[in-house]
C-alpha cells in the first residue's frame, strides 16, 4: 500500500452529503460568516474578493465546506432567527396579566396591551422569526416590562404621557451586538403605566 498525502481540498470534499449540491440559502450563509468576519477584523480585507469568489464556485456543500474553513462559527444567538413557528402576535392583559418567556419564537411583529393589568415579555431564551422585531407595547394604566438579553441589537422608541416608557440600563446596550445578532426595536406609549425594558439578570 502506497503512502497517502493530506490534500485539505479533498479532505473537505470526503464523507457522507459533501457531494450534495449546494442550495443558494447555504452559499449565503457562509457568505454572512464572511461579511462578519471582516467586520470583527478576524479576516483581512483585501481575502475577502478571493474568499467570496471560492465561495460562489463552490458547487456542493464539500467544496463550500472548504471556501469558508477557517471562519467563526455562528454563535448561540447569532442562529438564533427562523427556528420554529412563531408564537401569536397579540398578548392581553385586561384586570390580570400576561407572560411569554422560554425559548418562545417571537413573531416579526408582536403587539401588547396591558389595561389595568401587566405583562411580561421575555426574551432571554426567545428566537426570532425574522431578523428585525417590532413589539408595540402599550400601556393604559397598566404596565409591561420586556426582559432583553446582551447579545441582540435593542432599539426603543416611544413616549411616556403620565407614565413611564424606556429603560436606561437596557437602552445603553444596543450597540453591544454583534453584526448577525437579531434586532429588537420596540416602540410603544405609556398613558398612567409604564412599558420598561430591563437587562437579564446573570
Amino acid at each position: 500500500m502506497g503512502e497517502q498525502t493530506y490534500d485539505p481540498d479533498r479532505a473537505g470534499q470526503a464523507g457522507p452529503g459533501r457531494d450534495v449540491l449546494v442550495s443558494e440559502e447555504e452559499r449565503e450563509r457562509v457568505v454572512e460568516r464572511v461579511r462578519d468576519a471582516v467586520a470583527d477584523g478576524r479576516l483581512p480585507l483585501d481575502e475577502l474578493d478571493g474568499r467570496l469568489d471560492r465561495i460562489y464556485a463552490a458547487r456542493t456543500r464539500g467544496e463550500l465546506r472548504v471556501a469558508g474553513s477557517g471562519l467563526p462559527e455562528p454563535g448561540p444567538r447569532d442562529a438564533a432567527v427562523g427556528d420554529g413557528a412563531p408564537a401569536s402576535g397579540f398578548a392581553l392583559g385586561v384586570f390580570g396579566g400576561f407572560r411569554r418567556d422560554g425559548g418562545w419564537v417571537v413573531p416579526p411583529r408582536f403587539t401588547a396591551w396591558s389595561m389595568w393589568g401587566g405583562g411580561r415579555l421575555d426574551l432571554t431564551e426567545a428566537r426570532f422569526a425574522a431578523p428585525e422585531t417590532v413589539i408595540r407595547a402599550v400601556a393604559l394604566w397598566g404596565g409591561t416590562e420586556i426582559v432583553v438579553p446582551d447579545d441582540i441589537d435593542l432599539q426603543v422608541r416611544g413616549f411616556g404621557l403620565f407614565g413611564v416608557f424606556g429603560g436606561r440600563e437596557a437602552r445603553a446596550r444596543r450597540d453591544t451586538a454583534g453584526p448577525a445578532a437579531p434586532r429588537v426595536v420596540v416602540k410603544g406609549l405609556a398613558l398612567f403605566g409604564a412599558v420598561v425594558t430591563k437587562q437579564a439578570r446573570k
